[in-house]
């Protein structure tokens, strides 16, 4: 007969004591240490976002030209273009503050999602810009983390010692 090992009267493990590094697309928590093969995957990540927005232009390109077919005149092909150039200038500085900040108002980025997807190419073109020097969002989590386990350490510190064997002061009268 096979003992069920979730039945087992065995103790479970313990989890690591402190706050946790929070896993970033991609790159889980390798970020933490630059292990398993974090390079190639900041390299493949770096590859794949210019792959895509290269593909991205590719489509654009498509669109545009079937614009040009359907002969909608110069100014609404000027409009598309001057639209798409916008949209990815924004969206590529909105993802440029989203690894270095946390968003402070949810609904203000509610509200630029649309835009962001106009702008794809620009969103794609941060990430690969990011991926050249740290995994995307790594300066943020890693400040975020530091800060956490500094907290963690300094609240650790001052409960050392059995609380119950503390002296009791003396009630004021």
């Amino acid at each position: 007969m096979s003992e069920n090992p979730e039945n087992s009267d065995a103790p479970t493990p313990a989890g690591p004591a402190g706050p946790q590094p929070e896993p970033l697309r991609f790159f889980g928590t390798t970020w933490l240490d630059h292990s398993n093969g974090y390079a190639l995957r900041r390299a493949g990540v770096a590859v794949g976002s210019l792959a895509a927005a290269a593909a991205g232009c590719f489509l654009l390109r498509f669109a545009y030209e079937g614009l040009q077919i359907a002969d909608v005149g110069g100014f609404v092909g000027a409009l598309v273009v001057v639209m798409f150039a916008v949209c990815s200038a924004i969206a590529f500085r909105k993802t440029w503050e989203g690894f270095t900040v946390r968003a402070t108002d949810p609904a203000r980025e509610q509200s630029l999602r649309s835009l962001k997807t106009i702008g794809f190419v620009g969103s794609l073109l941060a990430y690969f810009c990011r991926s050249l020097t740290e995994a995307p969002g790594e300066k943020l989590h890693r400040t975020e983390y530091e800060t956490a386990r500094a907290q963690y350490e300094r609240r650790r510190g001052t409960r050392t010692g059995n609380p119950a064997a503390r002296k009791k002061k003396p009630k004021r009268k």
